[in-house]
């Protein structure tokens, strides 16, 4: 058994907590409106169309009948405790009603109501008086600034989007398929909806977040990882909020094999802002951001078009892992898109066995079998060559996903019928591989395809993307995770360090350092250097001057005692005048180590997910060329190598043009050794830079060059 990370208990029950949210027996509506276009009238319309299952309830303190249902004065008045209330009034009445809800019994709430945190601080402050009535009284609350949920298998619509003029959501798709759709933007979830619905994809869930005061994206991503009416989780959003309830969310549906596929905006500077403007969102550094996803087996969307697109070939739940690409063609042009996209998406296409390669020029002397497979149009004369070149392509090569091109020919109803006919036996032998056709046909072809198991896809291109995601998430489903591990909790000190001091807590941490010496005096450095060996390196050493190297305070080379004792003098000197009110320590003596690969190491602390580890080129390449890996902390040596491997220079670490191939093990261990520490160093720690962590050839070890170690409250000099 798969041994997944997986959340507490007390994450599930918060996930289940919203059971009367999303599936209640009862629903009352605060600010029930008679117009069945208002805010408040919407709902109550949308579920006496679609026959909700349950009770309707709605509040009216001036009409005794709302839509033809009867209508309560008061929360009070109400004849039953409902599961829960819709708040459509103004805000200036919204605590009041939660208040009420609350003091009735009642355990949701969805507020509709604007004007809270997303606008300024004041309305920040009447959201926390939400909040707090909320959890008075153990009541879950979705909202405010909230366009609402739906759950179309219980005729349920708390929500007042107009989307539903051009049609009602589908329970599944042909293929089977539900997806649900956690949004933290009301008005683009049911953007993502309508366009799930016009793609006749099943989407009978969504849930929109708005503010989140209460229940977030990862509460509606939990819920959703345990509900039989949920197999593919489709989720929008502009800032994580609870970083360890988001990954219990995350860890639960991976571990139920539910997909999730999510757009994550805000990663510009100028998106950034308009994220924390429109749902008071942090919108958090997006290459962390990215990591986390990635670690967690999500699959992160750049587009609407490619998150609709993946999500729609999750729908037949067929994950290939060790995916392979198998390619079918009557285009040799279409091969070479498709291959284009597989080799930019790392999707393996493996050619063909050379034995089948024979056997099927056999059957089309001048057809090109290696993989893009290219039957070329001359199957048109003899339709069973189509089912052969496909089952050869299974059969023989062997791949879990197959994409075959018949463009607008899919659609001719002089061949369609017989091409169909071909590939649906092939399919009928072989359900388990992932089957995906590009056809231009019109929606009733389309629907014949799709019920006989195939994917379609107008453009290759954008079939290729998403089958490369089928396999990223076979291959997370197939994962063996395991629990992070207890780390004992250190103390560190409670006033700024100096790279002496950071560098012993990293060498106890079983992070090598550069032997090295720090001294008072010239004397004293002169006779270090004497023991260590020339040539040394020469560094002023001060808590208060992070960045020695701009105040001139780093010597390199220095070769004989004589100038040990004049570069003392010097480095002291420049300190004074570069950094006058900076407390100055003395001057480090280090050997100088020559010959190793320069890496950069690090720990920075984020808002949202905690202490995260950092790997790139070192020296001056990290700003310029940014090439650099991150992961959540801790992790093992086995992690570490794979972060170090994912960097576009790791050839200078393997060898490349003649250079020596550098000790990758020793840097793992140490990687998986200082993110240890940035767990055991608790919240106090908000960085750790170590820059250049010299990496020498294979057996000789990695060398922590420099560091500096950031807590909170300190007030360092630059």
């Amino acid at each position: 058994m798969l041994n997944h990370a997986m959340p507490g208990e007390g994450g599930r029950h918060r996930f289940a907590s919203l059971d009367p949210l999303i599936r209640p027996s009862s629903v009352a509506i605060i600010g029930a409106s008679d117009d069945p276009v208002r805010i408040g009238g919407r709902p109550i319309a949308y579920m006496i169309d679609q026959k909700f299952k349950g009770s309707i309830l709605p509040v009216n303190p001036k009409r005794q009948i709302v839509q033809g249902l009867p209508a309560f004065s008061s929360v009070a008045a109400l004849p039953q405790v409902p599961d829960v209330a819709i708040v459509a009034v103004p805000g200036q009445f919204a605590a009041q009603a939660l208040e009420d809800l609350g003091t009735l019994g009642c355990k949701s709430a969805i507020v509709f109501t604007a004007g809270y945190a997303e606008v300024d601080a004041s309305g920040a402050e009447a959201q926390a008086e939400l909040v707090s009535i909320a959890r008075r009284h153990g009541m879950r609350m979705l909202g405010p600034n909230c366009l609402g949920l739906f759950n179309a298998a219980i005729g349920y619509y708390p929500i007042f989007s107009s989307s539903f003029e051009n049609g009602w959501a589908k329970l599944s798709s042909v293929n089977g398929g539900r997806v649900g759709i956690a949004s933290q933007s009301g008005a683009y979830g049911t953007h993502l909806f309508s366009i799930a619905r016009d793609r006749r994809m099943g989407s009978p869930i969504l849930i929109t977040t708005g503010n989140e005061a209460d229940v977030s994206l990862g509460d509606a991503i939990g819920w959703m990882a345990t509900a039989p009416e949920v197999d593919v989780i489709m989720a929008y959003a502009e800032g994580i909020r609870g970083g360890a309830n988001f990954l219990d969310a995350l860890a639960l549906a991976r571990a139920n094999r539910k997909p999730v596929v999510m757009m994550k905006v805000g990663h510009s500077e100028l998106g950034g802002a308009a994220a924390r403007s429109h749902t008071a969102s942090v919108a958090g550094d997006d290459a962390v951001t990215n990591a986390i996803l990635r670690e967690a087996g999500v699959v992160r969307a750049r587009s609407t078009e490619e998150l609709l697109d993946i999500a729609y070939a999750a729908t037949p739940r067929i994950y290939p892992v060790s995916n392979t690409l198998g390619v079918v063609t009557i285009s040799g042009g279409a091969g070479v898109l498709i291959s284009d996209a597989a080799e930019e998406f790392a999707l393996p296409m493996p050619p063909m066995p050379v034995i089948a390669q024979a056997a099927l020029r056999e059957l089309i002397p001048f057809s090109s079998p290696r993989n893009p497979v290219d039957c070329t149009a001359q199957v048109f004369n003899d339709m069973s060559m189509v089912g052969a070149f496909a089952r050869s392509l299974v059969r023989d090569g062997g791949y879990t996903s197959v994409l075959a091109f018949f463009t607008q020919v899919g659609a001719s109803m002089s061949v369609a019928p017989a091409l169909r006919r071909q590939l649906k036996a092939v399919r009928d032998d072989y359900p388990e591989r992932l089957w995906i056709l590009s056809v231009v046909a019109p929606p009733e072809r389309i629907v014949e395809y799709e019920a006989d198991g195939f994917l379609c896809f107008e453009d290759p291109t954008r079939a290729t993307v998403a089958i490369a995601a089928m396999g990223r998430f076979g291959d997370a489903f197939a994962e063996c995770v395991a629990p992070s591990p207890a780390i004992a909790a250190i103390a560190l000190p409670s006033t700024p360090m100096n790279e002496v001091q950071a560098k012993r807590i990293l060498a106890e941490a079983g992070i090598s350092v550069v032997p090295e010496v720090a001294c008072e005096d010239a004397a004293a450095a002169a006779s270090a250097a004497e023991r260590i060996g020339f040539p040394v390196v020469l560094k002023i050493v001060s808590s208060d001057i992070l960045h020695k190297s701009e105040i001139g305070g780093v010597m390199l080379g220095v070769g004989d005692a004589n100038a040990v004792r004049e570069g003392f003098a010097t480095l002291m000197a420049r300190a004074r005048a570069g950094a006058p009110e900076a407390r100055l320590d003395g001057v480090l003596v280090a050997r100088q180590v020559d010959g190793g690969v320069e890496i950069a190491m690090g720990i920075l602390r984020d808002p949202v997910f905690g202490p995260i580890a950092m790997v790139g080129l070192g020296g001056i390449f990290i700003e310029v060329l940014k090439d650099v890996a991150f992961r959540r902390c801790p992790f093992d040596e086995a992690a570490a190598r794979a972060m170090i491997r994912s960097l576009r220079g790791f050839p200078l670490l393997d060898g490349a043009r003649g250079r020596s191939v550098a000790d990758v093990a020793a840097l793992a261990q140490a990687l998986a050794a200082l993110s240890r520490l940035a767990v055991a160093a608790g919240p106090r720690l908000l960085g750790i830079d170590i820059n250049p962590m010299l990496v020498l050839p294979a057996g000789q070890g990695a060398w922590a060059a420099d560091a500096v170690i950031e807590l909170e409250g300190d007030d360092c000099a630059d």
